[in-house]
């Protein structure tokens, strides 16, 4: 590594010797809203001279000959432009531009919001040297999507999985959320979950992104963990004058018939003769609604009888509170010179009641063969907080993202460009006063009746309040956090082996440096005295099964109440016995670390124009230590484990791209990435559960998972601000990363796994044994289509206001090396999260002053999470989502907008195994939001 930044540091200076020639540079900009317009393509007439405006709409020109040239600039949806330019030797000559929308380039069709939001994303789509898909700030807003997830299923080979109706994980091209990345303005966002490295996509706002940018494939200079491919969210640039925007809204939420309420502002300007720029940014968004589920587990028996052996009737109440701000500074010293700071933060309260029936341990009576009744047990538990300021009876999950940044960018002289960057990063999911109360009783009679497909119904016989005792009641506070800092540095000069055409060689180096905490802790209570020893004698709320979404015949029944369990004075020695729960906590605790040093080298070199090529190296380094602990029969500290473990990874890459015509774009890439496995199945501890005779234990020895993918795209750009394209795509994982169980451990494998430690399996028993492990290999493949256009061909004003947007993804994959529980290998499985089908339509119209757009979004069932055995395999089921918004113009400055999202009342449904036995299925209902939005 030192190596390397030597030489890098020798380049500099060697090239800051050269003979000085000239740059030209500058920004290009909406001539109505003097916003920027990212992804322009300028070029000097005559020449192979070109580049691409960044997200601020700035454009450098390197390697200048002094001289009089014509610039020019082309922007789908926009009238191309042509400048004049007299290039003085030595300086950095500034040459900017204002674009206007066209009547004429777009057959008379008026350039409203929408179409200026997809040209946006197209140019930036159409001249970026990656394969992917980008979204603007401007498309967001025209699909009623309140977070970046949301907004984030609209794209092609994206589908999102949901929770609380909102979409959180993203999967990639039927990647799983773990083989994925997502960035805030080119850094790695931290993870709040506790065992992985999952964003959740749900808590950043959409209105605070400017751009949604998604890369299918990778280029040297990005980071290499994103299999899948990696999302990197840009936020608001400074603006290029006074700019102030504010939103108003509120809403309606049918399942609680609570409102809703959301706000937002953004102000920036600029002083000191525009050499200083700010912009502000803040949002907030209060919903108070909830769900509807029911889960099952099912099982068959030795004579192949299926019944369930639990089920639950759950009713949420959730309250969730965003508030997000974040500020953008630049100061631009002069021409060569810019310095840049970005920080954002966002905070969710997440504040949820929980009533949960539950019918378990349900045996069978038999009669021969056949199954004559069942019995068993009910558990009524009620989920909630201390009664205080923050949790509100609530279990109160406190989330909270941040990260800061300082970049700066200079133009060594005319042969010589260097950016460097530093930034933190920290994420945190804090849950203190997490409550817990329950009531049982045992040996009722248990019905189970399967007349309604896919909606079997569990009920109890003799159950009654006065039979129901107490079981538990526990309050625990959970923290996890991770944070990071990483700082990379770039240098790019120009490089040829064709002296006529354009060569560019990138290098730099990047440092990543990440800890990880969980630290947990679990206390159980015990009443002194009587009072609450049975559910009849404590205060309760009762659900009858009333407008449930699942159906009325599934009645809840009564709880425990939320502000009863809040307002218990649990550490108050005189009323309850206070104990710790160590299974509950000293098995998931574990500590992180993990450097990452990386160096890269890119080469962009065209052979003509049409054909070029990008063509790179990438070396990481990965060092971890990781501290975990050995718990013995869940309860007994034996001691902590620490372990250290380095490895190095070579990634190549080379990607082609053919201009076929000005408007049909060719790509292919043969690129490599890797997956780093979750933080907590690297941490070595062991957990010993002698009553359930099970071992879990994490796997220090894993390898990340290794990659090679190859895709091809062709795109062809229509000037009515649209897009036609179609790709394939193909993947070869190798060493991916599955849950392994066994269940026939010995006392003899134990030994041979953990040769120095104490074996807690007697002589000729057999536990079970869980633990990640690295499979043989994967094969995935597909392809994706997409088609927007806007209408232009049609005859009439009113029908060209029309557009549509369609989008289709297939995706197979294949996987080798998964060991069942008797450590067989099972055949015939896809890799968890590959997802079919996905489908995305819209139908919108505009004009000058009114938008309208009706969304659809679908994803096919596929398997979600591996079982022991096929039969108890988990399915994500299938999809539907129909959202509409409008907005109307009142003023050139002021409009007034409606959303309604899930109109179809779409749920989220697991099944197990085979389609007909649901898992669980969970309903949310349609939402509304109302508002205005003002920009000046």
């Amino acid at each position: 590594m030192k190596k390397i930044y030597l030489l890098v540091i020798f380049l500099s200076l060697a090239l800051s010797s050269y003979a000085q020639k000239a740059i030209i540079s500058g920004k290009v900009l909406d001539a109505d809203d003097k916003l920027p317009l990212p992804g322009a393509m300028i070029q000097i007439v005559g020449e192979n001279k070109y580049t691409v405006s960044d997200y601020n709409g700035r454009f450098e020109l390197l390697n200048i000959n002094p001289g009089t040239y014509q610039v020019q600039i082309k922007y789908i949806g926009y009238t191309s432009l042509m400048h004049d330019i007299t290039v003085e030797e030595g300086k950095n000559n500034v040459l900017d531009f204002s674009l206007k929308t066209s009547g004429t380039e777009l057959n008379e069709v008026i350039v409203g919001d929408i179409l200026k939001g997809q040209a946006k994303a197209l140019n930036q789509q159409k001249n970026s040297k990656n394969i992917g898909n980008v979204i603007s700030s401007d498309q967001v807003g025209r699909f009623p999507d309140a977070n970046v997830g949301d907004a984030l299923k609209r794209v092609p080979g994206i589908t999102m999985q949901n929770d609380q109706g909102e979409a959180r994980n993203i999967i990639i091209r039927g990647l799983a959320p773990s083989l994925n990345s997502v960035t805030l303005n080119g850094d790695r966002i931290p993870s709040a979950e506790g065992d992985n490295r999952n964003v959740q996509m749900d808590l950043i706002p959409s209105d605070m992104i400017s751009t949604i940018e998604v890369n299918k494939t990778l280029t040297s200079d990005m980071d290499a963990d994103a299999i899948g491919g990696s999302v990197n969210l840009v936020t608001r640039a400074t603006p290029n004058g006074e700019r102030i925007s504010a939103t108003l809204a509120g809403g309606y939420l049918p399942i609680r018939e609570n409102p809703s309420y959301t706000a937002g502002l953004v102000y920036g300007n600029r002083f000191f003769d525009n050499k200083f720029g700010f912009v502000f940014s803040g949002s907030y968004n209060n919903v108070d609604y909830g769900s509807d589920n029911v889960e099952n587990e099912w099982v068959k028996d030795e004579f192949g009888n299926e019944f369930l052996q639990a089920a639950e009737i759950r009713k949420y109440d959730v309250q969730r509170i965003r508030r997000s701000g974040s500020i953008a500074l630049d100061y631009k010293f002069d021409e060569n010179n810019s310095l840049f700071a970005n920080a954002i933060y966002n905070w969710r309260d997440d504040r949820e009641n929980r009533f949960r029936t539950t019918y378990d341990d349900i045996e069978a009576i038999y009669n021969g063969e056949e199954i004559t009744g069942f019995e068993g047990r009910v558990k009524r538990e009620t989920k909630g907080g201390v009664d205080n300021s923050r949790n509100k009876s609530r279990r109160l999950e406190d989330q909270r993202v941040q990260n800061y940044s300082l970049r700066g960018e200079h133009l060594i002289n005319s042969k010589l460009d260097l950016d460097w960057s530093a930034n933190y990063a920290k994420a945190r999911e804090y849950r203190p006063g997490e409550r817990y109360i329950e009531y049982r009783q045992e040996g009722l009679v248990i019905n189970q009746d399967f007349s309604e497909n896919k909606f079997p119904l569990v009920t109890s016989v003799g159950e009654a309040l006065d039979e129901l005792e107490f079981n538990s009641v526990s309050e625990n506070t959970d923290d996890t956090s991770e944070s990071e800092f990483g700082a990379k540095v770039n240098i790019r000069f120009p490089f040829s082996i064709i002296p006529s055409e354009k060569g560019r060689l990138r290098t730099g180096l990047r440092l990543r440096m990440k800890e990880k905490e969980r630290n947990n802790v679990f206390y159980s209570y015990e009443p002194i005295n009587d009072g609450m020893g049975l559910l009849s004698e404590i205060p309760t709320s009762y659900f009858d099964g009333k407008n449930f979404n699942p159906g009325s015949k599934y009645i809840a029944g009564n709880f425990a109440s939320a502000n009863f369990l809040g307002n218990l004075d649990l550490n108050n020695a005189s009323l309850f016995d206070k104990e710790t729960d160590p299974s509950e906590y000293l098995a998931v605790n574990y500590t992180a670390k993990e450097n990452i040093y990386a160096a890269y080298v890119r080469w962009d070199q065209d052979f003509n124009d049409k054909l070029s090529m990008v063509l790179g190296f990438r070396l990481e380094s990965t060092n971890i230590d990781y501290t975990g602990n050995r718990v013995l029969d869940e309860e007994e500290l034996e001691s902590t484990i620490n372990t250290t473990n380095s490895y190095t990874n070579l990634l190549p890459s080379i990607s082609f791209q053919y201009n076929a015509t000005k408007d049909l774009v060719l790509r292919a890439a043969a690129t490599t990435a890797l997956a780093r496995p979750n933080y907590y199945a690297l941490a070595p501890y062991v957990n010993n559960i002698a009553s359930d005779k099970e071992i879990t234990a994490g796997n220090p020895e894993l390898d990340a998972t290794y990659s090679y993918n190859y895709d091809f795209m062709a795109e062809n750009y229509f000037k009515s601000v649209g897009l036609i394209s179609g790709g394939f795509f193909y993947k070869k994982l190798n060493d991916f990363i599955y849950t392994y169980s066994d269940g026939q451990y010995s006392a003899e494998k134990f030994a041979a796994d953990f040769p120095n430690q104490a074996n807690p399996i007697p002589a000729g028993e057999n536990w079970e044994f869980i633990q990640s492990r690295n499979g043989d290999k994967v094969d995935a493949y597909g392809f994706e289509v997409a088609f927007q256009r806007q209408l232009d061909f049609l005859p009439g004003k009113f029908l060209k206001g029309f557009g549509i947007y369609l989008n289709y993804t297939y995706t197979e994959s294949k996987a080798k090396g998964i060991a069942d529980e008797d450590g067989n290998e099972r055949n015939n499985i896809s890799l968890p999260g590959t997802t079919p089908h996905m489908f995305n339509g819209s139908l919108s119209w505009e004009n000058k002053r009114f938008s309208a757009r009706i969304s659809t979004n679908f994803t096919s069932d596929y398997l979600d999470e591996l079982g022991s055995e096929a039969y108890n395999d988990s399915y994500y089921d299938k999809q539907f989502f129909l959202d509409a918004n409008a907005s109307y113009k009142i003023t050139p400055k002021l409009r007034v907008f409606a959303e309604a999202n899930n109109l179809t009342n779409q749920p989220l449904r697991y099944y197990q195994g085979v389609e007909s036995h649901t898992k669980q299925v969970e309903y949310y209902q349609a939402r509304y939001n109302f508002g205005l939005k003002l920009d000046l």
